[in-house]
Order: structure tokens, then sequence, then C-alpha cells
């Protein structure tokens, strides 16, 4: 779980950062209403989602790091426990909260791993 600071998101999520929770793909199961998701594939490391019927945004594919992104802010019971940063450089809302501040994604899911200064 953590904060997305990239273009992309913040203009998906229409606000200055997006809130992510990363899961497996087969812990993930849409269990109603997965006839009316709409995607729309933006880059080729994102394959979005949202429903067509109210709009909300629901998840994000991401298949070259093998996880899906479930936006926090639609799981109803989640205690959201954010553990990093990620793209900070591009940040238009600087938060100071002792978090890690990665410049892309972490290494083991194929960024550099590099942190910034808060």
């Amino acid at each position: 779980m953590g904060y997305c600071h990239c273009e992309d998101c913040r203009h998906w999520s229409a606000g200055p950062v997006n809130a992510f929770t990363l899961w497996k793909p087969e812990a993930v199961e849409v269990v109603q209403g997965a006839d009316t998701l709409g995607c729309y594939h933006k880059t080729p490391a994102s394959l979005r989602k949202w429903c067509r019927r109210c709009g909300g945004h629901v998840l994000t594919e991401h298949p070259g790091m093998r996880l899906i992104d479930v936006y926090a802010a639609i799981i109803p019971a989640l205690i959201f426990k954010p553990a990093l940063h990620v793209h900070y450089q591009e940040a238009v809302l600087r938060m100071a909260d002792g978090l890690p501040k990665m410049r892309d994604v972490p290494a083991e899911l194929g960024g550099t791993g590099e942190t910034l200064d808060e």
C-alpha cells in the first residue's frame, strides 16, 4: 500500500495523489458488476477499469508487474497502511510523513529502487 504521484494516476484519480493497494491477480475477484466494467489501456503498463454504470474507478491491472491496484478508497473495511511513495519526483503535493519516497518503483517491481529526499 502506498501513494502514487505520477501524472497518469493524478489525472485518473482527479486528485494530487493516488492511494493504492497492490494485490496478486489471484487474490482479486470482482464479485458483482464485472459485466459493467469498462477498460482503458492508456499505457502498456496499465489497464484501468471503471464502472460504466456509475463511472467509479475500480482497479488498474499492471501486467508487467503481475499485480493489480485496487483503489484503497473502494475497499470499505481496509485499514490503509501506506509503506511508501512512488514517482515522488512528479509530486504536486509534498507529504512529510517519514515514508520512503521513490523516484519510480522498488527494484523488485522493475524500477530503479532510487529514493528521494522528503
